[in-house]
């Protein structure tokens, strides 16, 4: 098994060597980048797995380097910041981000945040649908290839997870909990706010209009339904 490099974006060098340290000692091969330009720069060169990126740097600051990763790029990426209200979380995610993890941390708990963004679902027969087709909705999970209202569509890896989850179990609600557990992993479940925008994401790029959805429907105050 190939060990996972993991790319560490922090402009203090005391935090990238604990990190380094640490993640090394747990038998990943870590990279460094002091800033969000460094970062950018080192991606296409070192094609790290994942993306440990500190939200408040001077200069390119968290959310313009998720944004400028995203843009052309699917590696999970798992932001890291002391800020720790709703509204900070939401905004990282909307910028691309997998994850978002408050300082002070655990390291238990960073590991499993990174075990579960490099987790991806599995494929073949026991791994869920291979495919879904309608009208306007071409969805190949095999080749991890959507097509919707005539143009090809770019998802995340959380984003293709999420999809193939709720096709799999198309046509009964699927549990805000029971999402978030299928998608991120056992340890999440109280993350509701991770849920909105990734649906507000998938809704965007899968529905020909997604204030009016018709294939991800909204269950009242227990999850969400995929209408196959």
């Amino acid at each position: 098994m190939s060990i996972a490099k993991i790319l560490v974006v922090d402009d203090d060098p005391q935090i990238r060597r604990v990190m380094k340290a640490t993640l090394v000692g747990h038998s990943y091969e870590v990279i460094e980048a002091r800033t969000g330009e460094d970062a950018l720069e080192a991606l296409p060169h070192e094609m790290p797995n994942l993306v440990l990126l500190d939200m408040n740097m001077p200069g390119m600051g968290g959310l313009e380097t998720c944004r400028a990763i995203r843009s052309g790029t699917d590696i999970p990426v798992i932001i890291l910041s002391v800020r720790n209200t709703e509204k900070d979380k939401v905004a990282a995610l909307d910028a691309g981000a997998d994850d978002y993890v408050t300082k002070p941390f655990g390291i238990e708990e960073l590991l499993a945040r990174i075990r579960a963004a490099l987790r991806r679902s599995p494929s073949g027969p026991d791994g869920g649908p291979h495919g879904f087709t309608a009208s306007n909705l071409e969805i190949d999970f095999d080749a991890r290839r959507v097509h919707a209202n005539g143009k090809d569509v770019r998802l995340t890896p959380k984003e293709f997870e999420m999809l193939r989850y709720l096709v799999a179990h198309s046509g009964r609600p699927v549990t805000h909990r029971e999402l978030l557990q299928a998608v991120w992993g056992p340890d999440y479940g109280d993350e509701p706010e991770y849920l909105r925008v990734f649906i507000n994401q998938l809704r965007k790029k899968i529905e020909a209009n997604p204030s009016k959805p018709k294939f991800i429907l909204t269950e009242p105050w227990v999850g969400y339904r995929f209408a196959g």
